[in-house]
């Protein structure tokens, strides 16, 4: 196979398992896949950034900001200053955003760790597609700059 095969059956492999992200949330009455990953980014208890989180999952700033600011006033997520920086801020979910993401996610979780279980090698699958993440990333870096 060559680079120009290989790359077009990963975008391929990597839309499909978008859609099927997407098609989950809309089983679910969630609003858009944006507000998906973000409840699935929030859920995992650790801290995050709004900055963070726009790079980890690829989503615009604007379309953060739309999605966080509509669940702080639905009282589902908190936000707090993080020390030492002016503008950026800590978003955690409540008590009651925390319900809220679990009856969205838990069956996906309880899916995903159907599938996970069928996997062969699932650390060296990550550990690949990490690798080639940052490959790629270098790429449109490089291309930034012409």
């Amino acid at each position: 196979m060559d680079e120009r095969i290989f790359f077009n059956k990963l975008g391929k492999l990597v839309y499909r398992l978008d859609g099927v992200y997407d098609e989950y949330g809309k089983n679910y009455r969630v609003g858009s896949p944006n507000l998906l990953w973000i409840l699935y980014a929030l859920n995992d208890g650790k801290e995050h950034s709004q900055k963070q989180i726009c790079y980890d999952w690829a989503i615009p700033r604007s379309t953060a900001n739309t999605i966080i600011k509509d669940l702080e006033s639905k009282h589902y997520i908190a936000l707090s200053q993080i020390k030492g920086e002016r503008r950026e801020l800590h978003v955690s979910l409540t008590p009651q955003g925390k319900e809220y993401a679990e009856r969205i996610l838990s069956d996906l979780y309880q899916r995903e760790k159907e599938i996970y279980s069928e996997l062969e090698d699932p650390e060296k699958l990550l550990s690949l597609l990490e690798e080639l993440a940052a490959k790629m990333q270098k790429i449109a870096a490089k291309g930034e700059k012409q």
